[in-house]
């Protein structure tokens, strides 16, 4: 039996509850039903305050290098933000501010936002994808938008959505199961 796929999902919502959070989650337990993951969730609301001032990466508190270290060594990334003033939160940004130029090269990268309405939908294409390109990260072709009227308070009560969440993470397990072989032909060479 292989190690399970460590799976990390990045919520870039200031707010608890929040449905990017709920969004993330649940596109992680997708995943989960399809194949032998560990999970964890890093949300803003806990670690953004100890973001806050810093300039530099070690200038970040111990738990905060956990989480970047998580968000380095995943073999899938699952990443969402609420639509803020037209893009990703600033904090969410920050955050990958701190994540190293090369750790994300060839890394599967689910893209994942929030909005009032569907006219914010564009957001995973404008902003999260240029993004993640940066880091030259294996950005997901299938990425899942969520609206207000996606959610009954902060559970998802729209099929659509649901079956775009299945739809994700059953294509996103071919890439991920990729990038993980070449990972490990790298490691024996």
């Amino acid at each position: 039996m292989t190690a399970p796929f460590r799976v990390v999902a990045v919520s870039g919502s200031l707010h608890e509850p929040s449905k990017t959070t709920a969004l993330v989650r649940a596109i992680a337990a997708a995943v989960a039903e399809r194949t032998a993951v560990e999970i964890e969730v890093i949300e803003l609301t806990d670690i953004g305050p100890d973001l806050a001032g810093a300039l530099r990466r070690d200038q970040l508190p111990a738990r905060v290098e956990e989480k970047l270290v998580a968000i380095e060594q995943a073999d899938l990334l699952i990443v969402g933000s609420p639509v803020y003033r037209a893009s990703f939160t600033g904090l969410f940004k920050h955050l990958f501010d701190f994540v190293g130029q090369y750790e994300l090269v060839g890394k599967p990268v689910l893209l994942a936002a929030t909005g009032g309405g569907e006219r914010h939908a564009l957001i995973i294409e404008h902003q999260l994808r240029p993004l993640f390109a940066f880091f030259q990260a294996l950005t997901l072709p299938l990425g899942v938008y969520a609206s207000n009227t996606d959610f009954d308070g902060y559970v998802i009560n729209s099929d659509v959505l649901r079956s775009r969440i299945d739809l994700a993470a059953e294509r996103a397990l071919p890439l991920v199961n990729y990038a993980a072989s070449q990972a490990l032909e790298a490691l024996a060479i």
